[in-house]
């Protein structure tokens, strides 16, 4: 296989999966890891690929689903400032509905000293956080499993929801828009993304400042259904005024 042929090779895995394993390829293409490497950079200088630790992803925007073995590093202290102001609005024996995402796995881990919390999630690695509290109901959705990021979706996990009322559901983000609201990368996500909204009293997104100003595929809701929206310092002081009150700030530490 020619240079070139192994390239748009190793790109149509990208759109296709959203991040490939050098390791992987190399095996698959029957190349050395060097080769590999090279193809990758090649790509990566081109803008057609983004280089990550041992392998590649879809550039930002590109609209896939990044694994979550990619995304619970990134802006790691950032997350964790955003949960720790997003668990302070929760009781002792309040009602929790978690989003699948790195950041809100950060709000479980935050809520982890809260007592007698009911929490409800379509995360398999937050329910399997969440089952480790010493007081807690934890209550986890059915459905169809998206392998990379744990997310359980499709019509169960919806259903699920609608049989509860909850205090609090906080929903992770891929963009957020001052005209386009939230909006998502991955289309199947957004009827369970939306059952957690009907199903709680107040709604809190909980994303990094990268996602702000940006406009992901599928629309999730606007911003007058989001009680508030929580997010590190790292937002633009320009860019705030655009989101009104609702926008809460954490600070980094």
């Amino acid at each position: 296989m020619s240079a070139t042929a192994r390239r748009r090779e190793i790109f149509h895995r990208i759109l296709a999966d959203g991040y490939v394993d050098a390791k992987t390829l190399s095996a698959d293409l029957g190349v050395d890891a060097s080769t590999i490497r090279r193809d990758l950079d090649a790509l990566a200088r081109e803008g057609k690929v983004e280089r990550t630790h041992g392998g590649a992803r879809s550039v930002e925007g590109a609209g896939h689903e990044v694994p979550y073995a990619l995304k619970k590093d990134v802006r790691r202290e950032e997350k964790a400032a955003i949960a720790a102001v997003a668990s302070a609005m929760v009781s002792d024996g309040d009602s929790v509905v978690l989003d699948s995402g790195s950041t809100t796995y950060e709000v479980a881990v935050a809520l982890r000293h809260k007592a007698s919390l009911t929490v409800l999630t379509n995360d398999l690695r937050i329910a399997k956080y969440v089952a480790t509290f010493p007081d807690v109901r934890l209550l986890v959705s059915g459905g169809e499993l998206l392998g990379s990021v744990y997310t359980l979706v499709g019509d169960h996990a919806v259903q699920f929801l609608s049989d509860y009322s909850a205090d609090w559901a906080f929903l992770g983000a891929d963009a957020v828009h001052p005209t386009a609201g939230i909006t998502n990368t991955n289309t199947l996500e957004i009827p369970i993304k939306r059952a957690m909204i009907r199903s709680a009293e107040k709604t809190i997104v909980v994303t990094d400042h990268s996602k702000f100003g940006e406009r992901a595929l599928a629309r999730v809701a606007s911003l007058d259904e989001i009680t508030s929206v929580v997010t590190d310092d790292g937002l633009d002081e320009e860019k705030r005024a655009a989101y009104g009150d609702r926008l809460v700030i954490a600070s980094s530490p």
